[in-house]
């Protein structure tokens, strides 16, 4: 059985007969589901032999009169293009850089069973918990001994990373990017290396500097090494785009 018989089979024990009342209008979620695999199909690059990347976000465009009667059943049906779309791309063997996501949206110049697809990429984002180190003071010149480094209390700042519209709290002094688990944020995106970048955070403000990364780090559009950091910086690692911002 195909990946749409499937979804169709879902759909008809999810719908109980409410849904075949809603879906009078021309624009049937099984049109939508195949235009999501084609969107999907056509929009697969390939990255290398092992490798095919493909989209995990699309947006359905859809006139006043099919949104309106299909918004009430919106968050089922994503749910169930999602299913259908991730279950096709698994048996394509393509690569999705995050969870995929189905959203319909209502435009002005589409009539009545008439849509449009469209898709993009967004890596999944996740924000491990920051434990706050406090910074080092160096201690002043003193005729004296030195004494040891007395720790200065944790700075308190709202600097953020901007990914994909969610800001990401920069509370630590110093904060990992990567695809690995234990990095402060995480990123799954196949062009990050596990342990890609570091944002640190000192009395001289916010730098980056990045950690051997096998695809290195893109501020301003420059590869760098190490950086001071300033507002509304963009930095991009693999595919994936951030903006740090400092309050």
């Amino acid at each position: 059985m195909g990946v749409l018989q499937r979804f169709e089979g879902r759909l008809d024990q999810l719908v109980n007969g409410a849904f075949a009342r809603a879906f009078r209008s021309e624009v049937q979620p099984v049109e939508v589901a195949a235009a999501l695999q084609r969107e999907l199909d056509d929009q697969a690059a390939v990255v290398s032999r092992e490798s095919t990347m493909a989209p995990n976000v699309f947006t359905v465009e859809l006139g006043a009169n099919d949104h309106e009667r299909l918004t009430p059943y919106a968050q089922a049906l994503n749910a169930e293009f999602a299913a259908m779309v991730t279950e096709h791309a698994q048996a394509q063997g393509y690569t999705l850089i995050g969870p995929v996501e189905v959203t319909m949206v209502r435009v002005a110049d589409l009539g009545t069973g008439l849509f449009r697809v469209s898709s993009a990429s967004q890596a999944g984002v996740v924000a491990q918990p920051q434990v706050r180190q406090p910074l080092i003071a160096e201690p002043a010149a003193s005729p004296q001994p030195a004494s040891a480094p007395v720790p200065a209390p944790a700075p308190t700042t709202n600097a953020r990373l901007v990914i994909n519209d969610t800001g990401f709290p920069l509370t630590a002094s110093v904060v990992t990017i990567g695809r690995g688990s234990d990095a402060g944020i995480r990123i799954d995106d196949p062009g990050i290396s596990r342990h890609h970048a570091e944002i640190r955070h000192s009395e001289s403000g916010f730098s980056i500097i990045d950690l051997a990364s096998t695809n290195g780090t893109l501020v301003a559009g420059e590869r760098i090494g190490e950086r001071a950091l300033t507002d509304g910086d963009e930095i991009r690692m693999g595919s994936t785009l951030m903006v740090f911002r400092s309050g």
